[in-house]
């Protein structure tokens, strides 16, 4: 499941937004424009990896400058203590986007954990684990990615996708064969 860019983008400014507004008080107040740092993700459960690159997207959309080394990819499994990424640049472009990053890495990577777990369940069976379209309004896009991530596969992104006939459409139309014909 590739996830165009510039949706990717989309979706993270509205969050940064979310969360920063227009000023971070405490980091834009309290820390000098040449502080530097370097932060470093660690896997604190064993689990799937979904979103990483979209979490790592937020501190580039922040500030450009900011290096990236990847040491897993998404769908990889990981280890208590893993450390997933380092990050490195202008401390307070790190502190503005990290909760924002976290949250979407965490997030992507718990749906991604929980259908690995689904997959295991039936391996060896004819049984697919599948995702609908019950997703967190603004997150479907990532929450289907991170259930592709842990081995599921995406039954239809929205309505257009494909006609399913359920009961609240059939019950809404009077009948199976009137919904049908």
């Amino acid at each position: 499941m590739n996830l165009p860019i510039f949706y990717v983008d989309d979706l993270i400014k509205r969050a940064i937004t979310e969360d920063i507004n227009y000023i971070d008080v405490t980091s834009d107040y309290l820390l000098d424009d040449d502080d530097m740092s370097q932060a470093y993700w660690v896997s604190k459960d064993s689990g799937v990896i979904a979103g990483l690159d979209i979490g790592l997207r937020v501190f580039t959309l922040l500030d450009p400058s900011i290096r990236l080394e990847t040491k897993v990819k998404d769908g990889d499994r990981v280890g208590k203590g893993d450390i997933l990424a380092t990050i490195e640049g202008p401390t307070k472009s790190l502190l503005k986007g990290e909760r924002t990053a976290l949250n979407l890495v965490q997030h992507m990577s718990g749906i991604a954990t929980a259908t690995r777990r689904c997959v295991d369940l039936v391996a060896g069976t004819k049984a697919t684990i599948a995702c609908t379209r019950k997703t967190l309004p603004g997150l479907r896009p990532f929450e289907k990615y991170a259930v592709v991530c842990g081995g599921g596969r995406d039954n239809r992104v929205n309505l257009r996708d494909a006609a399913m006939l359920k009961d609240n459409r059939i019950d809404a139309d009077g009948s199976r064969t009137k919904a049908v014909v």
